[in-house]
């Protein structure tokens, strides 16, 4: 089945899929997704797509001068098979195949009301042990790269984990969950300006403090991944 998906990559999709990084601080910017291909999502390194023949899985395409598949599918050699992981099963020249993951991501169900568990922030404090146990350093972990799917925690977006500078993000999405989510907001949906308006906070506070707010990053296209 992997066999006859990277035949369809290799002559279907790459040669018509068209994406380009114009800022690198931004995601890329999809200009053409071929018939049959669906786009599910785009960050700051490639765009991510699916077929419906191959529900299962999803290709990520690394924008052309974009650096950094090499040390993804690095990652997800280390990460090895864990519930709260995708898995890499392929390796292009410029492309991962990977399990596909489904859900919704905490930022979603902030703007939602959907009720995110204690159960979810567990399996997701385990799932970055887990990593660490594995040499890697949880990076960029904010709401918008972790997911809730049946009432459990995925970490969605693992492109970063190599590098080693201390990153606090997840551990501000954990307190502000412990001190204002769950005792107040747990089932109320919470506006979008809302929610950046406490981004935006964190963000200066991170000016003069450790802090860095791991609520997620504005706009980004990845929330289209969910489905």
């Amino acid at each position: 089945m992997i066999k006859e998906l990277v035949e369809h990559i290799e002559r279907g999709l790459l040669p018509h899929l068209q994406i380009e990084s114009v800022n690198p601080l931004n995601p890329v910017v999809v200009r053409r997704v071929p018939p049959s291909w669906v786009l599910l999502g785009a960050g700051n390194y490639a765009a991510v797509v699916t077929h419906p023949d191959f529900e299962e899985w999803v290709v990520k395409v690394y924008a052309p001068g974009r650096q950094g598949i090499e040390e993804e599918a690095e990652v997800y050699r280390r990460l090895g098979s864990h519930p709260a992981f995708s898995e890499c099963l392929h390796v292009g020249e410029r492309y991962l195949v990977l399990k596909r993951l489904r859900g919704f991501t905490f930022y979603t169900c902030l703007l939602r009301g959907i009720h995110i568990p204690k159960q979810a922030v567990t399996d997701i404090d385990a799932a970055l042990s887990y990593a660490r146990e594995r040499g890697l350093h949880p990076h960029d972990v904010h709401g918008k790269n972790v997911m809730l799917e049946q009432g459990r925690g995925k970490v969605v977006d693992v492109s970063d984990f190599l590098k080693e500078d201390p990153c606090m993000m997840w551990d501000d999405v954990k307190t502000a969950y412990h001190r204002f989510y769950f005792p107040v907001f747990h089932k109320l949906p919470i506006p979008e300006r809302l929610l950046n308006m406490i981004r935006k906070s964190y963000r200066w506070l991170g000016k003069s403090s450790r802090y860095r707010t791991g609520l997620g990053k504005a706009h980004s296209a990845r929330e289209n991944r969910e489905h």
